[in-house]
């Protein structure tokens, strides 16, 4: 992955991380204001649930496989979010399958099995971090998971509005969990 496209990265995730700290933070106010007599304890144990959503038994599959492919957890949690719902049964109308709804053929090429969720959360990533490094572009990279590159390329960017409101939701996941820990 090029340079400029790890130094957007990172600076999305940190203006993301520091929208959500400011969020969180006005959050625990509101909520510490409103229950002041309630243990503090318990709203951190809230904000951190709110803050993270990653569920347990997928955090290690989500971190494993960013680091393997160099793009953010977040990134790929959000993706998973907007495509599946985070339901590794999942089966679209086109045939996509898994947590993050990659075409049978599209893991073969990988080497990977996309009904094994651990596979199928590599194989996004890796089809993911591709097409980072096709587009140089995170909104153009998702638009072309979504719609395939071909499409991208040829439109120049998203080819219909179905894919400005995927691009535009698995960033709004994306920017609520950057910096999550």
């Amino acid at each position: 992955m090029g340079r400029e496209v790890h130094r957007r990265l990172a600076l999305l995730a940190l203006v993301g991380g520091v929208a959500a700290t400011f969020a969180v933070l006005a959050q625990t106010r509101s909520v510490t204001v409103a229950n002041a007599a309630a243990p503090r304890q318990a709203h951190v144990a809230d904000v951190r649930l709110e803050r993270c959503p990653f569920p347990a038994d997928l955090r290690g599959i989500f971190e494993s496989a960013a680091a393997d492919a160099q793009v953010p957890p977040a990134m790929l949690y959000a993706v998973a979010k907007v495509e599946s719902n985070l339901n590794q049964a999942a089966t679209s109308s086109a045939g996509a399958r898994g947590l993050l709804q990659l075409m049978p053929s599209t893991a073969r090429s990988l080497d990977l099995d996309p009904d094994v969720a651990r596979s199928n959360v590599l194989a996004g990533a890796r089809y993911l971090h591709e097409l980072l490094d096709q587009f140089d572009s995170a909104d153009l990279a998702l638009a072309a998971y979504n719609a395939g590159p071909t499409a991208v390329a040829e439109a120049g960017g998203a080819p219909s509005g179905e894919v400005v409101r995927y691009v535009a939701n698995v960033d709004q996941v994306w920017r609520s969990v950057a910096g999550c820990s």
